[in-house]
């Protein structure tokens, strides 16, 4: 009916032993005077496809996949080679003798990672000049436990890698002197993430931004005894966008003043006549900064408000920070879009912080409460004033209860997603869920003792097309958050007791039980006239934006 002839695979594509096809001749099977005639023939129905093609197709797949494809035979094993851009190898010292020939066979390789365990011990810096001058073409390197190799070896590696993008070490021997190296002959360098690097210590020689002073946007420092030797290249990278800061060690107020100072003169700059040719005139200024685990106070959080284009800011786990470090960074750094703050429970931000934020934060769109005492009078001045509030996450908070969650269900309309984990709300709150934040496509509710199964369901029955992902809160309702667990940028649907895809809509009995203890409540119409209380919202807080 027009179709093309089968292609029949032959010997150029078989990595085996030659295949024994049948030929279209017949082969008969005979039975009480029956006889059916059976033409067998194997098709490759690849072999017209082209090399691109295939090789596009290989990009769905995971590594154990692609591996498996890559022995159906010759052709499939050579595009697999020449197609993989990613490797991820187990950089042990035995892999060594297999370098030359796993790089030959992989010679477009972009993206590579090498780690090895603390048990083993690690390639040296012979195998990474090996590979600098078999991988021309590397733009991203992944350090992970290479102890091996040495300042001298990451020198001669950054020599021969000049088209590299981005480089990620942790828990690696070398210090200061590899890391000037990279910056100073890798041009291209974009992202540079450091954690646990042992060759940074105190009196370890500053790391300035070299070459790569203009292209570099992203810098991470994680859990490094000295993180203040990398103030030059904060300040001196002229494109740096986006700043993280985790778990190092010292005081960190004087580096965040300088950072402060940076974009000040920036901003000043920008108002200048641009034909002196000022050399700060072609910065580019922060958006995003990570504080978290630090030792950092009010001084460098309004250090950091002069940084007025921040879009996005966490404030995690910093026990000297106050509602005073966070009014400055609201009043100054108006286009805030996410804020993350985890109050750690000191009680030193609240209630004032965050009617600031309210106040000149307009285009807040996502907000993540952790340890942080809010009440009704804060939150509602958020839902009032922060119109496109999206996804929202509460969490560990002893004041936020039913009459909070009531005000946000009443006035986010904007909002999309919310987590609430370990707080004081019960069923009310989860009813007010119900008729409230008109646009909310998923919910997330953990370890609050008060609300129980039955609101799952009976929410699921108001809202149908929300996922919803609760757990039971009888028995475990201890807490323990971090800005990692919250939830607020997933995307799959959680299993839980009760969820949106899974749970049941015919347990009269249950919902029935629901009905009654919300029964009271709902003859009084307290719900409805908590909402309809929140719906006009307070003018007596004199916000204006």
């Amino acid at each position: 009916m027009g179709q093309s002839p089968p292609v029949v695979l032959g010997r150029e594509n078989s990595l085996c032993d030659p295949f024994t096809f049948l030929s279209s001749s017949s082969a008969f099977i005979s039975g009480e005077g029956f006889r059916d005639e059976i033409a067998v023939e194997i098709v490759d129905y690849t072999a017209e496809l082209p090399d691109e093609c295939l090789a596009f197709v290989f990009q769905f797949l995971g590594p154990g996949d692609r591996n498996r494809c890559s022995l159906v035979c010759k052709r499939w094993f050579r595009v697999d080679g020449w197609s993989r851009h990613r490797l991820s190898l187990n950089a042990q010292s035995e892999i060594v003798s297999s370098l030359p020939s796993l790089f030959t066979r992989f010679d477009s390789v972009t993206k590579l990672a090498l780690r090895c365990s603390r048990k083993s011990i690690s390639l040296t810096d012979d195998a990474l000049l090996t590979i600098s001058i078999r991988c021309r073409n590397l733009t991203r390197l992944k350090l992970r436990g290479c102890r091996e190799i040495t300042d001298e070896g990451m020198s001669t590696f950054a020599k021969n890698s000049k088209k590299l993008r981005k480089l990620s070490c942790g828990s690696c021997m070398f210090g200061a002197k590899a890391l000037n190296t990279v910056l100073d002959h890798c041009a291209n360098l974009e992202e540079l993430s450091v954690k646990r690097l042992r060759g940074i210590h105190d009196g370890a020689e500053p790391i300035g931004p070299g070459a790569a002073a203009s292209s570099l946007k992203m810098i991470c420092l994680k859990e490094l005894v000295n993180g203040q030797s990398f103030a030059p290249l904060v300040l001196g990278s002229k494109n740096l966008k986006t700043v993280k800061i985790i778990h190092c060690l010292g005081d960190w107020d004087s580096v965040l003043q300088l950072i402060g100072n940076r974009n000040r003169n920036y901003k000043e700059n920008l108002n200048c006549d641009i034909n002196y040719g000022s050399s700060d005139s072609n910065r580019s200024p922060l958006m995003e900064i990570h504080l978290e685990r630090l030792q950092v106070s009010d001084i460098g959080l309004s250090a950091i408000s002069k940084c007025t284009k921040i879009e996005n800011l966490h404030i995690v786990k910093t026990p000297e920070c106050s509602n005073y470090g966070l009014v400055c960074v609201a009043e100054n750094c108006k286009l805030l879009r996410k804020l993350h703050i985890d109050g750690w429970r000191t009680n030193r931000i609240g209630d004032e912080g965050l009617i600031a934020v309210a106040k000149h934060c307009s285009n807040l769109q996502e907000l993540v409460l952790i340890g942080v005492n809010a009440t009704h009078v804060s939150l509602s001045a958020i839902a009032c004033n922060c119109s496109k509030l999206e996804r929202l996450a509460l969490c560990g908070s002893g004041t936020i209860g039913d009459t909070e969650i009531a005000c946000i269900a009443a006035k986010c309309m904007a909002l999309k997603k919310l987590c609430i984990k370990g707080c004081p709300i019960s069923d009310i709150a989860i009813e007010a869920l119900g008729s409230g934040c008109p646009n909310l496509v998923k919910i997330k509710v953990r370890k609050c003792r008060g609300v129980s199964s039955d609101a799952g369901e009976w929410l699921r029955e108001q809202r149908g097309s929300m996922l919803i992902n609760m757990d039971a809160c009888d028995a475990d309702c201890g807490f323990e958050a971090s800005v990692s667990d919250i939830g607020v940028h997933e995307t799959g649907v959680e299993v839980g007791q009760v969820t949106a895809v899974g749970a049941s809509t015919s347990s009269n009995g249950r919902l029935a039980l629901l009905r009654s203890k919300l029964g009271h409540f709902a003859g009084r119409n307290l719900v409805a006239c908590t909402l309809r209380r929140w719906s006009n919202c307070d003018d007596s807080l004199n916000i204006n934006l």
